[in-house]
């Protein structure tokens, strides 16, 4: 069961209806489906849905919060569509689903193949999503039988701009949006309206189904293009409630400077491990791809003092699809472990006894923080969250007073100062390409919420040369000049501008890492504002940051500038 926010053992003392109930609207290889899958109990969203089958419409608006058993309230729907009406001619897309994830575009895939397994033909489910080979995946579509698709907005809007390709949707029966408001928030607008263009007419009777967990005005007016007048509106969150997690434990720990990052994490996760050291299973939000990536290294190197035989992951949008994919599987088949994630698992995700939820970092909203907050107490388990704030920081707190935070219960302050020679001296180890990185998508990252931070754009770069000096870096890490450009930081003091050489540097050369490292520490580097700004993330602002488009729910991610390279040999230069 992929969406398991409501437990069997709660929805029969609920007195649920059960889908076995559905035998006069459900066909029954569907039904015989659902059984094997181990569903017996519809939870609220699947009861509404279905409850109106078959609605003289068969469209419908549903607002309801991720992790509720929505996966199974669109598929069923739209099967029931495909088996009780006209046959789909061969190598012809019939439903379409939109998902804002690759990782939730391949979750519905499963569960598609699932509830699919005990049809009397065959019923072949493909993906189109970033991160795999265009070119292999574009034939498998092509030459296969697609009679479901679910698809990422991008790499969808990708494939339609072919003529053959278009073709293949010419008898379209149910278009979905799963979670409209966030691949709306994530800048998707625009794909979503060219896409819709190349499908057929409204008018050719093809059905719409839109699920949200809000209806702010961008995801009324896509509505317009996929539900006809007389659609079918459910909901199943009242007027005035904001998805929450209150019965999930929530602390704050402070990180009193930015150079004292790490080691908070490290002694924070060392007192969890204690408290929990057979079943522990955690994931941690970073707030950027590149610093997932940095902490991913740094804990790799530091996990077997947390526990013997503990297990690191990382996932973020800079891994390839297929790592993406294995990795997924692998955290949720596994009984413990440490996850370092981005927000590509933060929202939809369903990974079985997640113990902790940790987030270093300011999440982008409310929204977000609670998401995250929900990969934890899952199925009538329970859980703790902690998020891990700099004084700067601090405001998100003060701003959201709604959210249940009470201050973490034990002294951390004092376990990280007595752990950092250890930490600093991974750090040591961890690639300076690593943590240059890291150190780009800080700035990216916080150069949006400078205002909130209280400070300015030379105060931006004071705080990242502390996060600098806290990853061990011995002067702040070369920037390109384009990329300090599209942070709107051109000419900042504190900067390094990279200068590339027109050959390799010898051996020992003033150009090697550690001598350019020396070299601009002398040169005046601002570091007088007190850093109190913690980890990193390239959640991308308008400009900055470098972050896969699909990955988070920030809008402004999108079009920012790529540095995927590392510049070998550099020379640092001072702004």
């Amino acid at each position: 069961m992929s969406e398991a926010v409501y437990d069997t053992k709660t929805l029969k003392e609920s007195r649920a209806p059960t889908f076995q109930s559905l035998g006069g609207k459900l066909q029954a290889p569907l039904l015989h489906a659902l059984d094997d899958m181990g569903y017996e109990f519809m939870t609220p969203v699947q009861q509404q849905v279905l409850a109106a089958l078959p609605s003289s419409s068969g469209e419908f608006l549903v607002q309801a919060k991720t992790g509720t058993g929505k996966t199974i309230a669109f598929l069923l729907p739209a099967l029931q569509e495909l088996l009780t009406t006209k046959p789909v001619p061969k190598r012809q897309v019939a439903i379409l689903i939109l998902s804002p994830t690759r990782e939730l575009a391949l979750q519905i895939a499963k569960e598609c193949d699932q509830l699919t397994a005990r049809l009397p033909q065959p019923v072949e489910c493909h993906t189109a999503i970033g991160g795999t080979t265009r070119a292999s995946n574009l034939s498998k579509f092509m030459n296969g039988n697609p009679t479901v698709l679910v698809a990422t907005p991008g790499r969808l809007n990708d494939y339609v701009g072919e003529d053959k390709v278009r073709a293949k949707f010419a008898n379209l029966r149910t278009l979905i949006l799963d979670e409209a408001d966030r691949m709306l928030d994530q800048g998707f607008i625009d794909d979503i309206k060219r896409m819709l263009k190349s499908l057929p007419p409204k008018s050719e009777g093809w059905k719409g189904m839109c699920f949200s967990a809000t209806l702010p005005p961008k995801v009324q007016d896509v509505i317009a293009h996929v539900l006809n007048p007389g659609y079918t509106r459910l909901s199943t969150i009242a007027a005035n409630e904001l998805p929450t997690v209150a019965s999930v434990p929530q602390y704050a720990v402070p990180i009193p400077n930015i150079h004292d990052t790490f080691t908070t994490l490290f002694a924070l996760l060392q007192r969890e491990c204690a408290a929990n050291p057979t079943n522990f299973k955690t994931i941690v939000f970073g707030t950027t791809a590149n610093g997932v990536a940095l902490l991913y290294s740094l804990f790799g190197k530091l996990a077997p003092t947390l526990l013997p035989g503990l297990k690191v992951y990382q996932l973020h949008s800079r891994l390839s699809q297929n790592i993406r994919t294995r990795t997924t599987e692998e955290f949720k088949d596994a009984t413990s472990g440490l996850m370092f994630a981005s927000d590509v698992i933060g929202r939809g995700m369903d990974f079985p006894n997640v113990g902790l939820v940790v987030q270093l970092g300011l999440p982008a909203d409310a929204e977000q923080y609670i998401h995250r907050v929900g990969r934890t107490a899952r199925a009538g388990n329970t859980g703790r969250a902690v998020i891990l704030l700099t004084t700067a920081e601090a405001f998100f707190l003060t701003v959201n007073k709604h959210l249940p935070v009470d201050p973490y219960p034990e002294d951390v302050a004092t376990s990280a100062a007595a752990c950092r020679p250890q930490v600093e001296a991974a750090l040591d180890e961890v690639d300076f390409n690593t943590r240059a990185k890291a150190y780009q998508a800080f700035l990216g990252f916080h150069k949006t919420f400078v205002k909130k931070l209280r400070t300015d754009n030379v105060g931006l770069v004071a705080m990242a040369n502390e996060y600098s000096k806290a990853m061990q870096c011995p002067a702040p890490p070369p920037l390109d000049k384009k990329i300090v450009g599209k942070m709107g930081l051109k000419g900042v003091k504190g900067l390094v501008y990279a200068v590339a050489q027109p050959q390799g540097p010898s051996r020992g050369s003033a150009n090697d890492t550690v001598s350019k490292g020396k070299r601009a520490r002398t040169s005046n580097v601002t570091d007088g504002v007190d850093a109190k700004l913690s980890s990193a993330s390239e959640r991308n602002p308008k400009r900055g940051g470098t972050l896969d488009r699909e990955e988070s729910n920030h809008p402004a991610r999108r079009g920012q500038g790529r540095n995927r390279r590392g510049r070998g040999a550099t020379e640092g230069r001072m702004a």
